[in-house]
């Protein structure tokens, strides 16, 4: 099989000399070079073009959102942001997704091994995801084409109290919520996200998304309740799950180990919402690599819930939908711009 080509883009040494060791680790990456700086970048390219960058945003003389625009603007090739930025939660890293980055992932701590394990195992997948993406030129602040606005609901749509929409996404993840959210009225009934992310990301992301839209978006805190108009975001670093409560449902934030590659993971949160609403609520598996979340989709069509995996057309990457319609866990595959609606119609006025 031939290797992927990563080209590395960091100001500093060692994080460059340990991007090399925890990339050529996976067997199925290979460095085409490393660079300093975009500009030493930029020279490398016009030898060769790599299959992914790996790029730091905080670099001297060029910054790397600069430079990303010019990549995804000019000749777009799959980028991975690895930087420190995502860890203080900075604006800088929203924006290298509107820029088109396919990925963004911690820095890897260099002290502690389980950090570094799990930092590697991060990293690698991101990489690999990233090659399996179809970049294409970025015209930054255009709303997504297809999106039936909130406004243009009739005002007496009405849920059941009962339903939960539950969301799980990854590569390619971020745009393909925000294209859903776009389709969504204020009084969508109690929603809950799981997006692979960095902790520090998922704050600023919920932030955003509060932002843009008529209802509220937050990154959720343990024990919180999920209502009428809230969608509840997974911290960055931590799985969610949904459990029973009083008259509702609440999120259940805590920290244990990797499922699927994962924390969160989409596998959680389907497979409580499952046991927990049953009938009474919809999965969306959107974008991303690997099979996290299509085991929890097939656990809540068994219950009897609307389940829908976005379709290969409009997934950055058809990793986690494919396995989802692979094993039947999808009774819908449908193309991202049709899922807000398409899900409206089923549940509005009591599914």
């Amino acid at each position: 099989m031939k290797k992927i080509r990563v080209l590395i883009v960091d100001d500093s040494a060692v994080i460059r000399q340990s991007l090399v060791e925890i990339l050529e680790r996976s067997g199925q990456i290979e460095i085409m070079a490393t660079a300093p700086n975009p500009y030493v970048a930029a020279a490398c390219m016009k030898k060769e073009i790599p299959d992914v960058i790996t790029l730091d945003l905080d670099m001297p003389r060029m910054d790397g959102l600069t430079f990303l625009h010019r990549i995804m603007t000019q000749h777009p090739i799959p980028v991975v942001v690895i930087s420190s930025l995502t860890r203080k939660g900075a604006p800088e890293v929203i924006k290298a997704l509107d820029y088109g980055a396919v990925d963004v992932i911690h820095k890897p701590h260099l002290i502690i091994q389980e950090n570094i394990d799990e930092s590697s195992i991060q990293i690698i997948d991101a990489v690999i995801a990233a090659s399996m993406s179809r970049p294409t030129r970025r015209n930054i602040g255009l709303r997504p084409k297809g999106i039936i606005p909130p406004s243009d609901f009739p005002p007496t749509l009405t849920f059941s109290s009962k339903t939960i929409i539950a969301i799980g996404a990854s590569t390619g993840g971020t745009e393909a919520i925000q294209t859903i959210l776009s389709g969504w009225p204020a009084n969508i009934p109690p929603v809950a996200i799981v997006q692979h992310m960095p902790a520090g990301f998922t704050r600023t992301f919920a932030e955003r998304l509060n932002s843009l839209f008529p209802f509220q978006v937050k990154e959720a805190e343990n024990g919180e309740k999920l209502t009428t108009g809230k969608m509840l975001i997974a911290p960055g670093g931590y799985h969610m799950a949904i459990k029973q409560c009083a008259d509702g449902y609440c999120a259940d934030v805590y920290s244990s180990a990797l499922v699927n590659r994962h924390r969160p993971a989409v596998d959680v949160l389907f497979g409580s919402v499952a046991k927990v609403a049953g009938k009474r609520a919809a999965g969306i598996l959107l974008t991303g690599m690997g099979a996290d979340g299509a085991a929890g989709l097939l656990e809540m069509r068994q219950a009897g819930a609307l389940t829908i995996a976005q379709d290969k057309a409009t997934s950055v990457v058809f990793g986690m939908p494919k396995e989802a319609e692979k094993i039947g866990a999808a009774q819908y595959v449908l193309p991202v711009q049709h899922i807000a609606e398409f899900v409206i119609n089923k549940i509005k006025n009591g599914r």
